[in-house]
């Protein structure tokens, strides 16, 4: 770990990195050291074209670029300089000849990197009478993102990160000199799976999405940390909200899990929080067959009495337990409870398979899937059996997957229950056939840890509250176990003390529990994710 001085003060830093790279590493770039960039991103490959990054190193004549020298023993950097701070005025001044004057406008305005820079880096007013050169404006480069192209500086990020992360290459470097401009090749759009992380990194307002362009000013959004749960890679996010709506996920950097990137399915798998398909209201079927709203708290004891009344009819082997990956691991302990209470026949959790690559997208399409392997949920397939040949009277099901074609592939199996509770997010033909119905509220609108495919758990809180009454599924599931008088849920539920005392209880989370995993997530024991 080699010693180096920066600005007076010295810094261990890892061997074999450039100054940026080392900065970055133990977390002071743009955080204590201020080195401003633009063509540089930890991902990426070198480029060394913006210029920006200039900084003395003791010894040598020349300013260097931060982005692309390496750190050596006993080098002294300054970074706040008059000869740098001359030069940063120069940079700025040339990214700026072209640009357009349009900040107002800008849906990049408030996280644009070329406005701070230029107020903290730049000069005053430009020297320049000619005519800035026009563009394309507001171009389609495939069904994702919007190009503004009088807008970019050409640091070439989106460019190496087509050929560098998808590997696909849409994005060029076409002409040379002052003409040359980013652009797709013909019959060639932008069409990766990962393409909206162009507009994450570019450092300007030349690259948009075309889902979250002039949705809203992003100085009215807060951002929340979550987790995306479109697959069980468990991509960290930024939520972005205003007035209790989620508008975007963008990705948050977690090197353990999704470097700083997210998929494009991920990304908007958002509009499932507050979507028209959300379940709202509590219903039990009446005697006439039609499910009827009957309030939270009566649907959750009609649940408990129509089990209660199966169970002394059918013994408690005629109970079958369904699981949803997307439930949380506390969640899942309390039905692993309820279920193991109760006695019941079977229990099972069924996930959805799907596309998968080998960058993030991994084919559980259930952030939870592990978690729930974890704690003894096995396939549905034998829960499933029971329900197929009439031995099962009764299920508990959380989540509608079961209704995937991969496992029941729609309702008709299910006809012959005699009780069907559900407890789910969203709408389903489940509706159709259950008993009882539950809204439950979505991984974003609760506290709790999924378990990522990898086995790292990593932590989930409430970003916004739903609109009408739902609770989380442990919850639901406490209140019945409450009511069917079942030992282990008098003290209600308290998901960090769940957390707790399923870490203590179940070996495969020894340790590792809401408290204290952290924003990076933690792996269970054993493992290396």
């Amino acid at each position: 770990m080699p010693r180096i001085t920066v600005d007076g003060e010295i810094i261990e830093v890892p061997d074999g990195r450039t100054i940026l790279q080392a900065l970055d590493d133990v977390g002071l770039l743009m955080n204590g050291v201020d080195i401003p960039h633009y063509c540089w991103h930890p991902k990426l490959s070198i480029d060394g074209s913006c210029r920006l990054c200039q900084v003395e190193v003791e010894g040598i004549p020349k300013l260097q670029i931060a982005c692309n020298t390496s750190v050596q023993e006993g080098m002294a950097i300054r970074t706040d300089t008059e000869r740098v701070r001359k030069a940063r005025e120069g940079v700025m001044e040339l990214l700026l000849v072209n640009h357009p004057l349009d900040c107002p406008i800008c849906d990049q305005a408030g996280e644009c990197k070329l406005q701070d820079y230029a107020y903290e880096y730049g000069v005053e007013a430009s020297r320049t009478r000619e005519p800035r050169r026009a563009l394309k404006k507001n171009v389609d480069l495939g069904s994702t993102i919007k190009f503004d192209q009088e807008r970019c500086i050409l640091c070439r990020r989106c460019v190496r990160f087509c050929s560098e992360i998808p590997g696909t290459g849409e994005l060029r470097v076409f002409n040379r000199g002052d003409a040359s401009v980013i652009d797709v090749h013909p019959d060639f759009p932008l069409e990766n799976d990962y393409s909206m992380n162009v507009a994450d990194i570019c450092p300007v307002g030349a690259l948009t999405t075309q889902d979250f362009r002039f949705k809203i000013r992003v100085w009215f959004l807060e951002d929340a940390p979550g987790i995306c749960t479109g697959c069980s890679n468990g991509c960290n996010v930024h939520i972005g909200v205003a007035n209790n709506k989620v508008y975007r996920y963008v990705p948050r950097r977690n090197d353990d899990v999704n470097d700083t990137w997210i998929c494009d399915s991920g990304r908007m798998s958002y509009k499932q929080i507050g979507g028209g398909a959300r379940l709202k209201e509590a219903g039990v079927r009446g005697e006439a067959g039609r499910l009827e709203n009957t309030g939270y708290e009566a649907a959750v004891r009609e649940a408990a009495k129509r089990l209660r009344s199966m169970i002394e009819e059918h013994g408690a082997d005629s109970v079958v337990v369904l699981a949803s990956a997307h439930a949380t691991n506390e969640d899942l302990f309390t039905l692993r409870r309820l279920s193991d209470g109760l006695g019941a026949g079977a229990d099972g959790v069924a996930v959805v398979q799907g596309k998968s690559d080998a960058l993030l997208i991994k084919a559980d399409k259930a952030a939870n899937a592990a978690g729930a392997r974890a704690l003894g949920f096995g396939p549905a397939g034998p829960v499933l059996d029971r329900i197929r040949d009439g031995r099962a009277k009764a299920a508990i099901v959380l989540g509608h997957d079961l209704l995937d074609e991969s496992h029941l592939g729609g309702t008709e199996a299910l006809e012959g229950l005699d009780l069907l509770i559900v407890l789910d997010v969203q709408q389903s033909a489940l509706h159709k056939v259950a008993d009882v119905v539950i809204p439950v509220r979505h991984a974003a609108e609760k506290y709790g840890t999924l378990t990522n495919h990898a086995g790292r758990v990593q932590r989930v809180e409430p970003a916004v509250e739903p609109a009408w009454e739902a609770w989380s599924d442990g919850e639901v599931l406490t209140l019945m176990g409450q009511a069917l008088g079942l030992e282990g849920f008098e003290d209600g539920y308290d998901p960090a003390k769940i957390s707790e005392w399923m870490s203590e209880r179940v070996s495969a989370f020894a340790g590792v529990h809401l408290r204290v995993v952290g924003d990076q997530g933690r792996p269970l024991p054993g493992e290396r994710a």
